[in-house]
């Protein structure tokens, strides 16, 4: 299969879960250092509010040109009035659960000087499983999707996670997981799954060569039963690990600004390429460059059709 077309992607529909957040960012003027310490006081006259997590995935699906469902829950508050009124703004559909015990997610972070100087965190872990009620609401859009694409930030939105893919996997749909900590039992039976090397570490420990590399991910592919496992490299590029061995793409090169969710581009390229029939070897290449093309903007950023193919 060659480039897709616009209708191709405009067709293919990807049902993203996780965690999603809210990106806040205050720009301001920096010229004096506070009396009260030492840090710089910074005279915010700019705010701005971005889709972050699990909902800047579904946003970079959308921007590609094909059609993103979140599904996650959120807090009853007001970041969480902000996330849906952003999801609806971009077109992004969104099955928001709702949980008055959940704070939403919100990163802020303070930029003066056109650098960060602190980011600030807003959440809480729930003491309770807050997707479970949304199994059924998962269950009823899965036959909709072309492809599922789990979103884990840590933050407890996934641990029903195996019952779904289950569910994905006997719908014969791909299923893509950006991971996170060292437990990839959870993620067994996923089509594909998307660490980066500080990720992949974690679970395999680190390597002192290629071939010891190719061991462990082999080993962990047996393990869980996984299809692929898909390394993104930073600068060495992209290297894919699947039944037919091992194929590497070199990185595009290009002055880097920001890699603020340069993983979430690639995996959601992949997700809307896959939901469209191709293979996962036809679409590395270009999620590779879409990761190289998103690293050249500012923040959690995302990158449209004409930019990946033109």
């Amino acid at each position: 299969m060659g480039t897709p077309t616009r209708q191709q992607l405009a067709q293919s529909r990807v049902l993203v879960v996780g965690d999603a957040m809210l990106d806040r960012y205050w720009f301001g003027a920096v010229e004096r250092i506070s009396p009260e310490a030492p840090v710089p006081i910074v005279r915010v006259n700019r705010e701005e509010e971005r889709l972050g997590g699990a909902a800047n995935v579904a946003l970079n699906v959308k921007t590609l040109g094909a059609q993103a469902t979140l599904l996650t829950v959120v807090g009853d508050d007001e970041p969480a009035r902000t996330l849906r009124r952003l999801l609806e703004q971009q077109g992004v559909n969104a099955l928001l659960g709702s949980d008055p015990q959940l704070y939403t997610i919100v990163k802020l972070r303070v930029i003066g000087r056109a650098q960060q100087l602190i980011r600030v965190d807003f959440e809480n872990q729930p003491d309770h499983e807050v997707l479970v009620g949304m199994l059924s609401e998962f269950e009823r859009v899965l036959p909709e999707h072309g492809a599922v694409l789990f979103s884990d930030y840590g933050k407890g939105g996934l641990t029903h996670i195996p019952r779904m893919i289950e569910l994905a996997r006997a719908a014969g749909k791909p299923v893509l997981i950006d991971p996170k900590g060292s437990d990839y039992a959870r993620y067994a039976g996923a089509s594909v799954v998307t660490p980066n090397r500080a990720e992949l570490a974690q679970v395999i420990g680190s390597w002192s060569s290629e071939a010891q590399l190719l061991e462990r991910v082999t080993a962990l592919r047996a393990e869980h039963r996984l299809d692929a496992l898909l390394l993104t490299r930073s600068e060495d590029g992209m290297s894919l690990f699947d039944d037919a061995g091992h194929v590497q793409v070199p990185a595009q090169a290009r002055e880097v600004f920001d890699v603020t969710g340069a993983g979430d581009t690639v995996i959601a390229t992949l997700a809307a390429l896959l939901a469209t029939g191709m293979s996962l070897r036809e679409a590395m290449p270009l999620a590779n460059r879409a990761g190289g093309i998103v690293v050249g903007k500012f923040g959690t950023a995302s990158v449209s059709y004409e930019e990946l193919f033109e």
